[in-house]
């Protein structure tokens, strides 16, 4: 992806995050997921007094592209947005989700606050990734 691309997908879910729905943590996280067509799908994190039913901002963006009819193939990028000093990387259960609806070398690109973009892929946050039943 070109630097303006990056720097546009990061923007849109630094955007959107202030749209979480947060009462409890009060830690909003934005994700914007590229596809091929070049349409742009955001998510935020969504909580539940019930912590078990709340949804990630990733899981909820690649949930939204499931039923637009978007698959694996179509995943360009994804970025992720929240105001932290370190880099924000997605939970272990977003990590599992991407393996199953993202291809290995899928970019996703984490930010802090301080508007720091780092590149990793999907196979670089989840190493040892559980991709299969068939094992």
């Amino acid at each position: 992806m070109k630097e303006n691309q990056v720097k546009s997908l990061v923007e849109k879910a630094k955007e959107i995050k202030e749209k979480a729905y947060v009462p409890y943590s009060h830690f909003p996280v934005g994700a914007a997921i590229l596809y091929k067509d070049n349409q742009v799908i955001q998510g935020v994190n969504v909580e539940n007094v019930s912590f078990g039913a709340t949804n990630c901002a990733e899981r909820t963006a690649l949930f939204t592209g499931i039923t637009r009819g978007y698959s694996k193939d179509d995943v360009v990028a994804i970025a992720v947005s929240a105001n932290t000093k370190d880099y924000i990387t997605p939970c272990s259960i977003c990590r599992q989700v991407m393996v199953e609806l993202c291809q290995a070398d899928t970019p996703v690109y984490l930010t802090n606050g301080n508007d720091e973009i780092k590149k990793v892929t999907v196979e670089e946050l989840v190493p040892f990734a559980f991709s299969t039943m068939d094992n």
